[in-house]
């Protein structure tokens, strides 16, 4: 439950700041000034978290696991793939609104515009990469193979996180608000695909049995 309360607590804080423009805002201004450093090298970081790139990472995931799934006849096999698949739909469902309403301005090294809370990119990085983590997850044997798995994902996703701050795509509190939505989401997530994992276990056949 605290991995639910913890980041829709921060997330509605983070979010009543912008909308109000609250004290809040000035820290995050400051802290933002101290640490961009435009340059090509945190472009190419922040780059990680396109559509064109952190979704196709997914999309494989998602089409390895059902295949997985599906040669070892194992019950209700697309499950996860496909809550994975709508766990990602759900980014956009819910980040374009938010950048609507809140309309918060860009950082002074961006053009003039709004609609930068939260990160879209972020939000796409840690539910893309950590979904992906997911889906593997289950079929890796090797506890050394799910370290390297999480720890790759979760290196992403900090890159991706950085690569914005450090070229100014983003304010600080755009991130973390993304990470708070993206936590609640693989949350969601997780809890489908191991209480899929725990009802085959428990006594649905792991594998289909044809005539005797």
């Amino acid at each position: 439950m605290l991995l639910l309360l913890l980041p829709v607590l921060l997330f509605a804080l983070a979010t009543w700041q912008v909308v109000t423009d609250g004290p809040l805002l000035t820290v995050d201004e400051h802290l933002s000034g101290d640490i961009v450093h435009p340059d090509r090298f945190w472009e190419l970081l922040s780059d990680l978290g396109n559509v064109q790139v952190a979704v196709p990472v997914l999309a494989l995931a998602v089409g390895c696991a059902a295949w997985r799934g599906r040669l070892a006849g194992l019950d209700r096999w697309w499950l996860p793939p496909a809550a994975a698949a709508l766990t990602m739909a759900l980014v956009p469902a819910l980040v374009v609104p938010l950048k609507e309403w809140t309309a918060r301005p860009a950082t002074p090294v961006m053009p003039p515009a709004v609609g930068y809370y939260p990160s879209g990119h972020t939000a796409t990085a840690a539910v893309a990469y950590g979904a992906t983590a997911l889906l593997v997850l289950p079929w890796l044997r090797s506890p050394a193979g799910r370290r390297v798995t999480v720890a790759a994902c979760t290196a992403l996703v900090l890159a991706v996180s950085t690569g914005l701050l450090i070229r100014g795509y983003h304010w600080p509190l755009d991130v973390v608000a993304s990470w708070c939505l993206a936590t609640v989401l693989l949350t969601a997530l997780w809890r489908v695909i191991s209480r899929s994992s725990r009802r085959t276990s428990a006594g649905t056949p792991r594998r289909r049995s044809g005539p005797s």
